[in-house]
């Protein structure tokens, strides 16, 4: 449990010098469209992810008087920015830039440390705000639900990048490594990013933001092959071509993919949109054509070897003659029936038994439900909307992954938490929201600090960033994550 700090400070208090937010200029005209009770909007996002950022973003831009509060309940920003991107794609993370740029703007304020649903409801939210938007994300993974799946050695993806990627709630996940096969269930780009991780040579990751603890473990791995299982076949995969060329090129690995998976794909494929086209030939071509001099060079040095097994839908785990951890798991073999988008995988009553010692489930991200007063669709694990407009409940609205479910990449969500933020705009400018002026986060750090709650500002992350860095400049590192709360809380002085 995260220690309360009784201590606040009044926001009034804190220096204001950050420079305006790019965009934030009125537009000629622009002011006029907003009627005298819709010129200083509160608005408050739910989330400090892509989603929550790129919705105040939109909003901060197109409306020259809102004020936009984000809550995050981690200490730090950027949610799978910083949390889930691997820790060997630093160009992903560029978009941090943009983001705190957003939240530079003396018209926005973050406050961390913060849990919605827990700390503060969102009814208490929208007493305070003109609008509220959640974009909170998709922070649970899909179970399996077969047996075996409670077993020690069987863990969430999720859970896995979260420890390498230094999630404060993760930081203690102990993954043994000590086995020579890991299976993943899942044949997305993190199950891709999973694999990448296991199988890179930790000399390689020794310069990225990968946490102290997660490449001392790494170091230590016995792993040597790694299966990525999927149900349905090479058409259907999840993962882009930018990862399979990663893993295909990776140091000191080899691919091993099956060619009668691949029968009569050629032809087949003439027809599918062209990205779909390139990545199924590329595919194609690891698995059928003999490689060339340097590959089978490079191939003949490698140690590890990944492969990718397609028609497979996990059945069972199996455990360990003692029961105490994983020692496989039993594969139903599958086949495709339907077509295009419809192509469901159906089990052919063959099974296959592949031992491992660890079991990372891809399967998927999950929602969760926020609070009892907002609808919440558990069975899509999305919020029921209308272009972002949660049904039957005005002046709440909804972006990212739990407004459409966890798919697509950053620029998806960009678009999308653009959307939410023009239906929002729109509603304003149409009088549908609460006319007259709202408390915004006065009202909201009386409540917080009534209940014992001490939220981190921008600033104070500023100040844990620079210490990060320090620390990761020693080690010849980006940054070196801090990962547990209390220190955190110390460093800041609280």
């Amino acid at each position: 449990m995260v220690p309360r700090c009784w201590f606040w400070w009044r926001w009034s208090a804190w220096p204001r010098t950050r420079p305006p937010f790019a965009g934030s200029t009125p537009t000629p005209g622009l002011l006029q469209q907003f009627s005298t009770q819709e010129k200083t909007p509160q608005i408050c996002v739910v989330g400090s992810g892509p989603a929550g950022f790129y919705t105040a973003q939109h909003l901060l831009k197109h409306h020259p008087q809102a004020q936009v509060d984000i809550y995050e309940k981690q200490f730090v920003p950027f949610g799978l920015v910083r949390f889930g991107v691997a820790p060997d794609h630093p160009e992903v993370k560029n978009v941090i830039n943009t983001f705190t740029q957003t939240a530079h703007s003396d018209r926005c304020a973050f406050w961390g440390n913060v849990e919605v649903g827990r700390d503060v409801t969102v009814p208490e939210l929208q007493e305070a705000y003109h609008a509220v938007v959640l974009s909170y994300g998709a922070e649970d993974h899909q179970p399996l639900g077969i047996p075996g799946e409670e077993l020690p050695g069987v863990l969430s993806a999720r859970t896995f990048v979260g420890w390498y990627n230094g999630l404060p709630e993760n930081r203690e996940l102990t993954p043994d490594l000590s086995c020579d096969t890991v299976v993943i269930l899942g044949q997305g780009n993190v199950a891709l990013d999973v694999a990448r991780i296991l199988l890179t040579p930790p000399e390689h990751l020794e310069r990225t933001d990968i946490t102290k603890a997660a490449l001392e473990v790494l170091r230590q791995s016995q792993v040597k092959t790694v299966w990525i299982v999927g149900r349905r076949g090479p058409l259907q995969v999840a993962f882009t071509i930018k990862e399979l060329r990663e893993m295909i090129q990776l140091p000191g690995t080899r691919p091993i993919l099956d060619s009668e998976n691949f029968l009569g794909l050629q032809d087949r494929i003439k027809e599918v949109p062209r990205p779909r086209k390139r990545l199924t030939e590329l595919l194609l071509q690891t698995a059928t054509q003999k490689p060339s001099g340097e590959e089978t060079a490079h191939q003949a040095l490698a140690s590890r070897v990944w492969g990718l097994r397609f028609f497979r839908s996990p059945q069972q785990v199996l455990p360990s003659p003692d029961g105490r951890r994983v020692a496989g798991i039993r594969l139903a073999v599958t086949r495709l029936e339907g077509v295009g988008e419809a192509t469901r995988a159906v089990p052919t009553g063959d099974t296959e038994d592949l031992p491992c010692g660890l079991v990372l489930s891809s399967v998927g991200y999950k929602s969760r439900p926020i609070d009892p007063s907002v609808p919440f669709d558990p069975k899509l694990g999305v919020i029921p909307n209308t272009e972002g407009r949660v049904v039957d409940v005005p002046g709440l609205y909804c972006s990212g992954w739990v407004k459409r479910g966890p798919t697509g990449v950053i620029a998806t969500t960009m678009s999308d938490s653009f959307l939410t933020g023009q239906t929002l705009l729109q509603d304003l400018k149409a009088g549908l929201l609460p006319s007259g002026p709202r408390p915004g986060s006065v009202a909201i750090q009386t409540l917080l600090r009534s209940r014992g709650v001490r939220p981190v500002s921008f600033s104070d992350w500023e100040k844990l960033d620079a210490e990060e860095v320090a620390r990761g400049q020693g080690a010849g590192k980006p940054r070196e994550k801090l990962v547990d709360p209390r220190e955190m809380l110390q460093l800041l002085g609280h």
